[in-house]
C-alpha cells in the first residue's frame, strides 16, 4: 500500500510558526489515516526550529531559488534561517525515500510546504505564485506536491501510483 506525505498541521498538530494547527477535515485524509498510508511531518520543527517561531518568508524568490543557492529564508525580525529550511526539506526527503512515497500532500502557502503560492517576502500578507523549499525539493525528486484544496486530485494520483507511470527516479538530491 503507498503511502503519502501530509503536513503534521494538516492533520491537527499544533506545530505552526504561531503554535497553531490547520486541521483539514477530510474524508479523503481520513480514510487515508485509517488505511495507515500518512506519514506526517513538518519540515521546520524537524530541523530543529521551536513552537511557536517568528513568522518566515522567502526573501525575493521561490523555494527552487533558495535550493540554488540565489535567495534566503528570513524571519520578519531579519534572522537568516536558510540553513534550517533546507534541512527541514532535506528530511522530509529523506522520509519519502524512505518510505518509497511518491504523493504528498502539503500547506499551501507555507515558505517550506507551499505548492500553488507562496507569501512574497515582504511580511505583508502578499501572496506571490511559487512553491516552498521542501516542495521545491520534492518535486525536483520527482514527487508529486497536492496542497490541503487538491486532496481529490492527491487522492486520485496515489490510488493511479504506480499504474498510472508516476514512476520517478530515486535521485536524492542532498
Amino acid at each position: 500500500m503507498k503511502k503519502v506525505l501530509i503536513s503534521a498541521c494538516l492533520l491537527g498538530e499544533k506545530v505552526r510558526y504561531d503554535g497553531n494547527s490547520l486541521l483539514e477535515s477530510s474524508d479523503i485524509i481520513q480514510r487515508w489515516v485509517e488505511e495507515g498510508r500518512v506519514v506526517s511531518v513538518c519540515p521546520e520543527v524537524s530541523a530543529g526550529m521551536s513552537i511557536p517561531r517568528a513568522p518566515a518568508e522567502i526573501s525575493g524568490g521561490v523555494g527552487s531559488d533558495v535550493l540554488s543557492g540565489k535567495v534566503s529564508v528570513l524571519e520578519d525580525n531579519g534572522r537568516d534561517v536558510t540553513h534550517l529550511f533546507l534541512s527541514g526539506a532535506r528530511n522530509a526527503l529523506a522520509l519519502c525515500l524512505e518510505n518509497e512515497i511518491e504523493v504528498a500532500v502539503l500547506t499551501d502557502f507555507s515558505p517550506s510546504c507551499g505548492s500553488s503560492s507562496i507569501y512574497n517576502g515582504d511580511f505583508s500578507g502578499t501572496r506571490t505564485k511559487g512553491a516552498g523549499v521542501t516542495t521545491a525539493l520534492l518535486m525536483s525528486n520527482g514527487i508529486k506536491v497536492f496542497s490541503q484544496y487538491q486532496l481529490k486530485e492527491a487522492n486520485k494520483a496515489l490510488q493511479c501510483v504506480p499504474a498510472c507511470g508516476l514512476h520517478r527516479t530515486r535521485v536524492a538530491r542532498r
